[in-house]
Order: structure tokens, then C-alpha cells, then sequence
């Protein structure tokens, strides 16, 4: 017997099949046959469907054990001693372990630097895209006057030489927090004069001067992602961001300082295409971008976009080679890389001061 939903569209049931299927975004019909187990009732589509068949596992690739090890609970302890927030926590990231524990993967300790993404103006957005997991409000808690000073003690007390200080969108505060990285920036260098200093910030509602002061605040790498290709900026992001704007940030950060290193970060998955992401990649090139990260996109919760591919290893190495091949200076690029992810490994802090020990004339 068709379905209800079968006679009010008038779908013609293939013989053999026992669901008259349904329509995909392009608009063609996809039917599905006894041979495809129907998917079990709990599974809840209230995310914006992207086309993927839900009942399709993650791969073994994808799969993380739960983080551990001395590193991580020696970190873990001193953020909640001093109340910060950490990207890594708050975006569920999937490298926790690993990082935390300076490349020791998720449960031991490693020989790299451990690396922790401090999220800085709290931990609530003004903003929604439609991949984030961190939580929204259009009037969030004022930031906290002390967050600068106590962010550079903890991050000195754990002895590292690099560190990634991020934020949530602050759309309510008039400089959208760039003065409040400055502070940061300011104070962490301070106290340790040889630190470098990553800040993947907003795009402080393309805020040139608000970009300036910050890129001139002591910072060796400015880091701003465009998160997806341009078709999808739409539906992944918040309806106040933009590619376009995206770009004009980076490119501001580049120009306005001398020797800047620029960094940004791609999402994988969403149903973008492979001339999609090679032109994505040309626009940040175009920009003189040094920097880019690619990874996989996991939908966060059953409320967020839903993947639309996972996308194998291999083909993240692919696109490594590609970026390269076109002149970004270091890509890191596989499943389970984020914006941050190992930032402050051997290569990219000497990259960072080699271009530091460059002259001003030669700077590019």
C-alpha cells in the first residue's frame, strides 16, 4: 500500500520496492528497495538534511579514543583553576588528546609541544552557524576584565612556546572583542617575550581598523577561517559572515603588517566540489594566505548540519600536495585536522621565526 506521502505527491512505486522514495536536492527521485534496510525509527532528521543516507557509519578513520594521559589532566585541571575555556572543549574537537598531550595521540604523552586553543570573550556567540556546537546568545555575559592577565599566566606557567588564543563571535561589543585580544596578545608577551602568538579571531564585522590594531598588537600569525566554498557560505554559516568578508580580513591583516603569516581553514564534506575547494584554495593563494588547514566536518549534534560525504584519506592528501603544489607554505590536511590542529608543531614555529629573522625590505 503506498504511503500517504506517496499519494499526496504522486510517486510512482518501483515493483520490487517497498518505499516510493523520496526527492534529493537537485530534485530527482530516489527510491529506496527492499534490499535497503529502512532507517530505524530513533533516527532524528531535525538537522538540515545535506543528502548523505543516515544509516552510513563513520568510517574507521574518524574514530578517537577518549582522551587521557598526564599532559591532558595537568592541562585540564589549570584551565578550570582560572576558568578559561578552550575551543578544544567547547567545539568537541576531536584532536583534544592528542594535542593536549603533544602529539601522544589521545591517550599518552608525546615528545611535541602541547597545544591548547584558548577561547577568549567567553564562551557564548552571538552568531549560529549551522556547524558549530558552541553555545548562542544575542546578549552574552560581558567579558571578563581578568581574562587577558589570567590567560597569559596559565599559558606561561605550562612552559609552552606557542600558544592559539581564539574567540566567539562578539557581535554585541563595539570593536567585536578586538581590543580585548590585544590586551591578550600584550600581556602574554610580556611575560614571555619569545612566545608566539597565534589568534584565530572573528571577522569583527569586517572591521579594518579592528584588524589593524590587533594585527599590530605583537601576534606572529592572524588566522580567520572561511570554513567552507563559496556556494555553501549560505547554509554552513551565520547570515553575517560572508566569503567575501572572509577574504577582505585576511587580506587586511596581510597588508597592514609587514611579514604577517595568514592562516585559514577549510571544512570537507558538506557537498562542496572538487573545482569548489581547488578555487577556494586559489582565493586564499590570491590573498597571499601561508597557511591552511582541511578536515572533515562531523555534525555536532542531531540539530546541525548533517554530513553530506566523509571524504577518505587519501583524498586529504591530495588536496595537501595540490595546496602546496600552489604555493601555501605548510598544509596540514586529513579527517581529523581542525583550525588549530598540532599549530604549534616544529614546522610551523620555524616557519614563524624564520620569517620573524627576516629584514623588514625582504619581508613579504
Amino acid at each position: 500500500m503506498q504511503s500517504s506521502l506517496a499519494r499526496q505527491l504522486a510517486l510512482p512505486v518501483r515493483p520490487g520496492c517497498a518505499d516510493p522514495g523520496r526527492l534529493d536536492r537537485s530534485g530527482s527521485l530516489r527510491l529506496r528497495c527492499r534490499a535497503e534496510a529502512a532507517p530505524p525509527a530513533s533516527v532524528a532528521r531535525t538537522g538540515p538534511y545535506t543528502g548523505r543516507d543516515p544509516e552510513v557509519k563513520k568510517p574507521a578513520w574518524l574514530r578517537q579514543r577518549a582522551a587521557q594521559g598526564g599532559k591532558y589532566a595537568r592541562m585540564r585541571e589549570s584551565l578550570g583553576e582560572l576558568k578559561l575555556n578552550t575551543v578544544c572543549v567547547e567545539a568537541q574537537c576531536p584532536n583534544i588528546g592528542e594535542c593536549w598531550n603533544g602529539g601522544g595521540g589521545a591517550g599518552g604523552e608525546g615528545d611535541g609541544i602541547a597545544t591548547a586553543t584558548i577561547m577568549v570573550l567567553g564562551d557564548t556567540c552571538t552568531r549560529g552557524c549551522r556547524f558549530c556546537a558552541v553555545k548562542t546568545s544575542s546578549k552574552p555575559p560581558p567579558p571578563d576584565p581578568m581574562e587577558p592577565l589570567n590567560t597569559a599566566l596559565a599559558v606561561v606557567s605550562w612552559g609552552v612556546d606557542y600558544v592559539v588564543l581564539t574567540s566567539v563571535d562578539r557581535d554585541d561589543l563595539p570593536d567585536g572583542g578586538s581590543d580585548h585580544f590585544v590586551q591578550t596578545v600584550r600581556a602574554l608577551k610580556e611575560l614571555k617575550p619569545g612566545i608566539l602568538v597565534e589568534c584565530l579571531t572573528s571577522d569583527f564585522r569586517g572591521d579594518l581598523e579592528a584588524i589593524s590594531s590587533l594585527a599590530n598588537s605583537g601576534l606572529d600569525v592572524f588566522a580567520h577561517n572561511i570554513e567552507t566554498v563559496r556556494s555553501l557560505q549560505r547554509i554552513v554559516r551565520d547570515p553575517r559572515a560572508g566569503y567575501e568578508q572572509s577574504l577582505s580580513v585576511l587580506k587586511h591583516a596581510k597588508n597592514c603588517k609587514e611579514g604577517m603569516i595568514t592562516k585559514s581553514s577549510i571544512m570537507l564534506g558538506l557537498g562542496e566540489t572538487d573545482e569548489e575547494v581547488r578555487q577556494a584554495m586559489t582565493d586564499l593563494r590570491a590573498i597571499g594566505v601561508d597557511i591552511l588547514t582541511l578536515g572533515q566536518y562531523l555534525q555536532p549534534t542531531d540539530k546541525h548540519l548533517t554530513v553530506r560525504e566523509y571524504v577518505t584519506p587519501e583524498k586529504f592528501q591530495f588536496w595537501k600536495e595540490y595546496g602546496e603544489s600552489i604555493g601555501f607554505r605548510y598544509v596540514a590536511s586529513g579527517p581529523l585536522v581542525r583550525s588549530s590542529y598540532r599549530a604549534g608543531e616544529l614546522f610551523v614555529e620555524n616557519l614563524v621565526r624564520n620569517q620573524k629573522a627576516k629584514p623588514a625590505s625582504s619581508s613579504s
